[in-house]
Order: C-alpha cells, then structure tokens, then sequence
C-alpha cells in the first residue's frame, strides 16, 4: 500500500479533460520512482517505460521503442475527470456551465466547485429553496441549463477574473471512511492511476522478460483520445485498459456489480481478446488475486473500446475496480481493491513469454 497517500494527493487535484496538467505532473514525478525513462506527449498522456529482461534487436529506433524478443505490453489508465466549463456570465455575476463528461445535474445541486480562471476561485452551486418553488417544481428534475455558479463577487470583478471557457471542476477533500473505504471525487479514473503505481511497485520484485508501458492518458472522459494516439504510437503487443466498475448498493441489479473489498473484476465480451482475458484469469488464480469476471455485450465505455480499433487491432484487455457512486463527489473505493489489481498486473506480465504472444492470433 505505499500509494495510499499518493493516491489521496490526486484526488484532490483538479484534471478535467484537456486540462489535466497538475495531475499529469503529480503522476509524472510518482513514476520516476520506477525508471527514468518518463514522458508527457503532445496530447498530455504521461508514459513510463520499464523495459523487460530479454535483450533487444539492434536498431536505430531508441532502446523504448525498438523491435525485441520480448512482450510489449501498454497499461493505460486515464487520469481525467469529468469537468464543467463556463458558458456565459450572467447579470450579477452567474455563472452559466456545460459539462465536459457524464455529470447527472442532480449530482451537482448545493456543490462546491473550483473556477479555474484567471484566479482559481471558490463557488457554489446553488438551488431555490422549495419555500419559493411550486409542487410542480419540486418535483422536477434540474437539467444543467437551470444551474449555475455563485462566486460571491460583484458583477465587474467576476468579469475579470472570468471568462468563458474557463474551466470548472469539483471542489471536494478526499475522505477516508470506515473499513477501508476512500470517498472523493474522481476515484473515476485516479484509482486506476493508484493500480499502475501499485503494479510497478510489485513488478519490482518479479523478474519479467515484457517491455511495459504504464501510461496515465488523457480525455477518456471525452472519447477515449489520449488512449488512441498512445495506442498507434507504441503499438503493443498487448493493450490493457484500466478502469472502474460498478460496486453494489441498494437498489442496484446484483448481476450489474460488485462488491467492494472483493478484488478487481476482469471484463470478458466482444472488446476484449480472449486469450487476454484467460491469461488475466489464469494469473489471477495461479497468485491467488481475488477477482469477479464483468460480462460486457459489446463496446466499453473505457479506453479498451479504441485501443482495440488502433492501427491494424491490437490484442486488449480490461481490467478494473468497482466504486460506488460513480460520476459523483463521493465515489467510493477500497484501496485493499487497488492493490489486489496492481498484485494481478504484476504477476500477469510477469507470466507473460513471447509464446503467449504469438498465441494471440490463433483463435
């Protein structure tokens, strides 16, 4: 568990997508505890390399990106979160937002959030008290048009410091609960981060012949796009896709989640290779790794959907925790689950031989 705390820093760092800069370099500085061979491509994502133990074939590429005898395997995690942006300013100095990702508008009601301007300010979203509200409107749904942000400034200072497009983001300290239990905003995806960090600090102590990109990507939130441009660049072997699931609570269809504390669930369905998937499995019962199996019936709604489709097809899996509450401030995780998945990481590449590599087009 030595990135429990890393874990809770990024949590509380604001990353929407296409801003992602202060939790790219947070991430960036946690990663050169594993090799030196850290970098931030044109697009934002955040790439460490740790090479394998095979020897690589001479060429004028650059050791990272060199043809070898051994398996070249992308982890990739998203780092971002689901955002909001200013739309307009209104007469008094309201804010009006769109969402850059999947918010419910009834999540966001009586919020803090963060205005990243000119000065990153501190607002509110507030909502009419039902002494003023009508039945009728009490028993509405608020859409995201109805909402807006109260920064407690005059009109003119507002103005300012504002301006549209600027950059919202929740404003919420990450909180440790009972039995284990992490709540805050952006455990989607930052928790997946958490597991590439607790993977490589397992991989420290297993020998493994695969060359390993864990990589941190950008704008899953908003179609997957750090995930593409990282999958043609390195062109795995194997891509592995690292993300949240559903846990249990009431009210939720048991077959649709998990529970939490359980270990990671392994997503098995038309986006996932099915050879990946029983070497995951197989891994995952040879080292005694908890685990659930996630039926999926066809895309994901994950970086796995496009790595799949990159360049000619490349070989992908899915992997990740459940969480409750997703898309809210208070999703809700187990670390224990954080480091069981980075645990079956570690062991699957490092069971990993060129072999099962070329397995993977015999069906």
């Amino acid at each position: 568990m030595r990135h429990r705390s890393t874990f809770m820093e990024l949590l509380a760092l604001p990353g929407g997508p296409g801003f992602e800069e202060a939790v790219a370099e947070r991430i960036h500085r946690a990663f050169l505890a594993y090799t030196h061979q850290v970098e931030t491509d044109h697009m934002g994502n955040v790439l460490a390399y740790v090479p394998g133990s095979a020897t690589p074939v001479p060429t004028d590429l650059g050791e990272h990106l060199a043809p070898t005898v051994r398996p070249r395997v992308l982890l990739a995690a998203h780092m971002d979160e689901i955002a909001l942006m200013v739309t307009r300013i209104e007469s008094g100095g309201f804010l009006r937002l769109a969402q850059t990702g999947g918010f419910d508008a009834r999540t966001l009601l009586s919020q803090e959030v963060w205005v990243h301007g000119r000065q990153t300010l501190l607002g509110v979203i507030g909502a009419q008290p039902p002494h003023l509200s009508t039945s009728e409107e009490r028993q509405q749904t608020p859409s995201l048009d109805d909402l807006y942000v109260d920064l407690a400034l005059p009109e003119a200072r507002v103005r300012e410091l504002v301006r549209p497009g600027d950059r919202v983001t929740l404003a919420r300290t990450p909180y440790e609960l009972l039995n284990g239990r992490i709540s805050g905003k952006a455990l989607d995806n930052r928790a997946s981060v958490a597991i590439l960090l607790e993977c490589l600090e397992h991989l420290r102590s297993l020998r493994h012949t695969a060359d390993v990109w864990a990589v941190a990507t950008v704008q899953e939130e908003v179609g997957m796009r750090g995930a593409s441009v990282v999958g043609y660049r390195l062109q795995p072997h194997i891509a592995l896709a690292v993300d949240v699931t559903f846990a249990e609570f009431p009210g939720q269809a048991p077959d649709e989640s998990f529970p939490l504390g359980s270990g990671p669930a392994i997503a098995f369905g038309p986006n996932v290779h099915p050879k990946v998937f029983a070497g995951l499995r197989a891994a995952a019962t040879r080292h005694r790794v908890p685990f659930h199996i996630e039926f999926t019936q066809g895309p994901t709604g994950t970086d796995a959907r496009v790595l799949q489709l990159t360049a000619s097809g490349l070989a992908t899996g899915l992997v990740g925790i459940p969480i409750r509450y997703m898309h809210c401030s208070v999703e809700t995780a187990v670390y224990d689950d954080i480091v069981e998945c980075g645990r079956l990481l570690a062991h699957y590449l490092a069971d990993l031989t060129m072999a099962d590599v070329e397995g993977l087009t015999c069906y």
